[in-house]
């Protein structure tokens, strides 16, 4: 079976969006560079804006979220469409001081970021990603600068069966001891060499006006095709990537709105709970929609309005059944691979969303020709949740939760089935046509 041209493309950017979004502060750099080539201005978030009737416009909120918008008439009533997910995955930061030396091995101290799969970081080729800051001198100020080590230069090593026979009976990994990353061997060669040295060679700068880092290991392997037919995709960082690449895709595709606003925003901090000041649980996105109004000439009454008549598709991955365990899945709502969007939905609203703004995107699916499935947790388990129910709590507006159905949720490479990309892109540029 052949690939249709338009979903081998939808993976193939998609690729490439992944491969550029190794830290939530490159996914910003990603996104915002699709933007600025499309023609949108960016604005600060402090100071005055000119915005104007027909105008695109992005801005970067803390380097590691970005809200994207586009302007149509705004006489009268202001129709605002938001769409959200997520710049931030589960891995590994790296802590201060990170040098360890034990045993002839240099090691990094590190601590987990997110709800990750321990067990699949082990045995693969990680790289670094995330920023600096550093004493610039000729300014007086300070700089941030990002960095990427690019090449695989960690790994996590399991225990030998020989030194474990238990591991295949299930062994607990302890975040401190069993999940530090190895980067060398200790030599005459290495020397002192620390990691702060590493950065500033990456950066350029003097060790000594390195002043912090935020630096993250990414899986380092690229994504491909899996199945006879390549009908599946298989990559790192799927989980929210596939969301905030159809996001900007649908945005820019969709152009001028003929009615309102049209904004695509992408929070950080989602894996650890989004209590942030550029997560969703901040007021960081109802500060700047309320700003993007005052600047068209409308009063906080236009505002108010726009919020409570809004509508918010929040997007980020689903679980589809696993073949090898759907007992896990819920007796009647069985997503798959392949079968188009995935509406979720849960009684304890984890997922946001009512009757009536489920069946918008039902009508949206109808009218883009593409395919949609519903996701409901079992009775029995309790599962995740999104930026849905954070973000609607505090600006009220109809709101749902939608994303591509995946296998292996927060391991360090994910599987999805290779049309479902195409077909939330097509879905979400039709809700903001």
């Amino acid at each position: 079976m052949k690939r249709g041209n338009v979903k081998v493309d939808s993976i193939v950017k998609l690729s490439e969006f992944i491969e550029k979004s190794i830290s939530p502060f490159h996914t910003v750099m990603a996104a915002a560079g699709e933007f600025r080539q499309q023609g949108f201005e960016e604005l600060e978030m402090c100071g005055k804006w000119n915005i104007k009737r027909g105008g695109k416009y992005y801005i970067k909120i803390y380097d590691s979220s970005v809200m994207a918008f586009t302007v149509g008439n705004v006489n009268g009533d202001i129709r605002l469409k938001l769409a959200s997910a997520h710049t931030d995955f589960p891995c590994f930061k790296i802590k201060p001081n990170a040098d360890l030396r034990e045993n002839g091995y240099y090691k990094l101290n590190t601590e987990v970021y997110g709800g990750a799969i321990l067990n699949t970081w082990m045995d693969r080729p990680l790289s670094i990603a995330g920023r600096v800051c550093v004493n610039d001198r000729q300014s007086g100020r300070i700089k941030s600068i990002p960095v990427d080590f690019k090449n695989p230069v960690l790994t996590i090593p399991n225990l030998a069966i020989h030194m474990n026979r238990n591991v295949n009976k299930g062994i607990e990994l302890n975040k401190q001891k069993d999940m530090l990353p190895l980067a060398d061997i200790v030599s005459e060669q290495l020397g002192n060499t620390g990691f702060t040295d590493r950065l500033a060679e990456k950066t350029g700068v003097q060790k000594e006006d390195i002043l912090d880092y935020e630096m993250y290991i990414y899986q380092w392997e690229k994504g491909g095709y899996v199945g006879f037919d390549k009908t599946l995709y298989s990559s790192p960082r799927l989980d929210n990537i596939t969301s905030v690449c159809a996001c900007t895709q649908a945005l820019i595709d969709a152009g001028i709105p003929d009615k309102g606003i049209n904004a695509a925003v992408f929070f950080d901090n989602e894996e650890i709970g989004s209590r942030t000041k550029q997560g969703a649980a901040s007021n960081v996105l109802p500060m700047l929609i309320e700003k993007i109004i005052i600047s068209l000439g409308k009063d906080r009454q236009s505002y108010l309005d726009a919020v409570l008549g809004g509508f918010m598709v929040s997007v980020d991955v689903a679980h589809a059944i696993h073949p090898n365990a759907p007992e896990k899945c819920d007796i009647s709502n069985k997503p798959i691979l392949n079968g188009g969007t995935v509406i979720k939905i849960a009684a304890n609203q984890s997922y946001a969303g009512d009757a009536m703004a489920s069946s918008v995107m039902r009508m949206m699916a109808d009218k883009s020709g593409t395919k949609y499935q519903t996701f409901v947790n079992r009775s029995d388990m309790q599962g995740g949740s999104t930026l849905g129910a954070i973000v609607s709590s505090g600006m009220p507006m109809r709101t749902i939760d939608i994303g591509i159905p995946l296998l292996a949720m927060h391991s360090a490479r994910e599987t999805m089935g290779a049309d479902d990309q195409e077909s939330l892109k097509k879905l979400l540029t039709c809700y903001f046509s």
